[in-house]
């Protein structure tokens, strides 16, 4: 059984997700096998938050070359999390 903070990696950081912090949307890079229920749950866990809506997409690994040596970036998950009107804010994107 995974814990919680198995299934959630870190947050991810960009403008674009800096942009929907502000409509209470949060992004979340996430393990590969994880689920949106399993989502949810952790992060209720976590932050101790009401989630509204999960979405989640895979992300596929790019193609990087260095010299003639080419290879993969590695592939991930990530989910974005969206709050209920009547839930409080994550601290975290709070303080960015």
């Amino acid at each position: 059984m995974k814990t919680a903070y198995d299934i959630i990696i870190k947050p991810v950081i960009s403008e674009r997700s800096m942009d929907d912090a502000q409509l209470r949307k949060y992004t979340f890079k996430v393990a590969r096998e994880a689920n949106k229920t399993q989502v949810k749950h952790a992060l209720e866990e976590i932050f101790g938050i009401e989630i509204k809506q999960v979405n989640i997409m895979n992300v596929k690994g790019k193609k990087k070359r260095q010299g003639r040596t080419s290879g993969m970036t590695s592939a991930s998950k990530k989910a974005i999390v969206t709050l209920t009107e009547g839930s409080k804010e994550i601290e975290f994107f709070q303080s960015l």
